[in-house]
């Protein structure tokens, strides 16, 4: 069925397009899922990463699982075998030491003292070469989501038909290329199923950080925002960063919004540091009131952009809006005087700004989706109050979320291309 690793991971990638957008972690599971994983990565232009699972086995039934260890120290239990007395137990202890001390070796081994790839609130695809029992994606996903995945998809070239109902609730989705009905061992739908080498891992691994955005990043990271309530962020600045764009999303959306993503990540390929956080906590938003409270969203970007200032002092600054963001972005140029190097507002509500529009200096772009007939005429009308410099692009084919093919590439373009000119020493 597959001539090998890769082409099983060049077919699987097939099935994953609809990922493309979402904020991934591609995760294989080591050793024979890396190679899989990678061409995965690869695809869906993502960071590639291994997950290290330990099974923590009964002392006197090793195969008995009463849970599992990842990284950073987290432990799932099996609460339906282990009560607080064995948790605590000196044997179950011993165990536990043990498997560290394995996972450890592991780790170094496959990274090489790379960092692990952050997995706070993204998307994590667990990727192994086929799915037999399931056990090992299972604790996988346990450890994905104990280390902050907000979303686990199982994917795999080959697996057997009721492979969800032996993965249960512990994924939210599980992609597969090809299910036969007659399933013995995944080795029999290769031609070639070599054992893969620690050095191969460590090699792919290697090979996907030199080509990825990681790599370039000088900074990648989750980050708490300034300003009132816990809100969070995820910044990424890349080696010789040109500037720093800020992005404030949409109403109803977040620092997850899978549009912005996209956009961050041309912006971080083009030498563009990008601040993704939350305007609002999640009780906040929740309270439409907040959700289009310009004022209150201007003040969270100023409060979100002045911490940034403070620590990259030497990134000019710019500001990425999409609808209602793009309001707020405009309001917060005014009130942070010059520090605004330039604005970009996707689908944006420049109108919301109201009186603040014939204040802004800071040189505007709006973009806009040529389907968008009543948002276009609020940018016509918004950029007749505009004394800045500023530019007005349609975008044939496109709606007021561009999601038709080829819309949103067009936007990261010209985002680019604005931030570029403006913000390039």
């Amino acid at each position: 069925m597959f001539r090998d690793r890769t082409e099983a991971g060049r077919r699987l990638a097939q099935h994953l397009g609809h990922l493309r957008d979402e904020d991934v972690v591609v995760l294989g599971l080591p050793r024979g899922g890396v190679p899989v994983a990678y061409e995965v990565a690869r695809a869906l232009d993502a960071p590639l990463d291994v997950i290290v699972v330990r099974k923590l086995g009964f002392p006197s039934q090793p195969e008995l699982a009463m849970g599992a260890i990842g990284e950073d120290g987290v432990r799932v239990l099996n609460e339906a075998l282990v009560t607080p007395e064995v948790a605590s137990s000196p044997a179950f202890a011993a165990v536990e030491t043990r498997e560290r001390h394995e996972l450890a070796r592991r780790v170094e081994m496959f990274r090489r003292g790379r960092p692990r790839v952050p997995l706070e609130g993204r998307v994590a695809v667990i990727v192994d070469d086929g799915i037999a029992t399931g056990s090992t994606v299972r604790a996988a996903a346990e450890v994905a989501r104990a280390l902050g995945a907000r979303r686990v998809v199982a994917a795999a070239p080959v697996a057997p038909p009721e492979v969800e109902r032996r993965l249960g609730a512990s994924v939210d989705e599980v992609v597969v290329a090809e299910r036969p009905e007659v399933f013995f061992a995944i080795g029999q739908f290769y031609a070639d199923f070599r054992q893969v080498s620690d050095a191969e891992v460590a090699e792919l691994l290697g090979r996907a950080a030199s080509e990825g955005d990681a790599s370039r990043a000088a900074i990648d990271t989750e980050i708490d925002v300034e300003g009132a309530g816990h809100r969070r962020g995820h910044l990424t600045i890349p080696q010789e960063a040109m500037g720093l764009v800020v992005f404030a999303h949409g109403s109803g959306s977040s620092r997850h919004s899978p549009r912005n993503r996209a956009v961050a990540r041309a912006l971080n390929r083009a030498g563009l540091g990008t601040l993704l956080f939350d305007l609002l906590t999640p009780e906040e938003g929740q309270d439409r009131d907040r959700v289009f409270d310009i004022p209150l969203l201007a003040e969270r970007l100023v409060d979100a952009s002045r911490g940034v200032i403070r620590e990259w002092p030497d990134l000019p600054l710019g500001l990425f809006g999409a609808s209602t963001g793009a309001a707020a972005a405009l309001v917060a140029s005014v009130e942070m005087d010059n520090s605004v190097r330039a604005v970009v507002s996707r689908g944006g509500r420049p109108d919301l700004a109201a009186s603040h529009l014939r204040r802004v200096t800071a040189p505007t772009l709006l973009v806009v989706g040529a389907n968008d007939p009543v948002v276009l005429d609020l940018n016509r009308q918004a950029q007749a109050e505009l004394r800045c410099e500023n530019r007005l692009e349609v975008v044939p084919g496109a709606g007021h979320l561009f999601e038709e093919p080829g819309t949103l590439e067009r936007v990261a373009e010209l985002a680019i291309g604005w931030f570029s000119d403006h913000l390039a020493p």
